[in-house]
């Protein structure tokens, strides 16, 4: 399906990117302290519904292969 190449070029970018949005964040966070107020939340949201769509994937394929 894929070689093993752009399996681990996937893998950097998504850690590249994952660390550039971390620090993004952090810069940004300590200039407007008021624009990220519960921002929190809407990470851990979004985390829930791709877990949660990652869930009825697996488990669809369970109950009919």
């Amino acid at each position: 399906m894929f070689s093993k190449g752009q399996i681990i070029f996937a893998l950097v970018f998504f850690i590249a990117f994952v660390i550039a949005i971390i620090w993004a964040f952090r810069k940004d966070k300590k200039d407007n302290k008021s624009l990220f107020k519960g921002s929190y939340k809407i990470l851990l949201f979004s985390l829930f519904i791709f877990f949660a769509l990652f869930a009825v994937v697996k488990l669809k394929h369970l109950f009919f292969p």
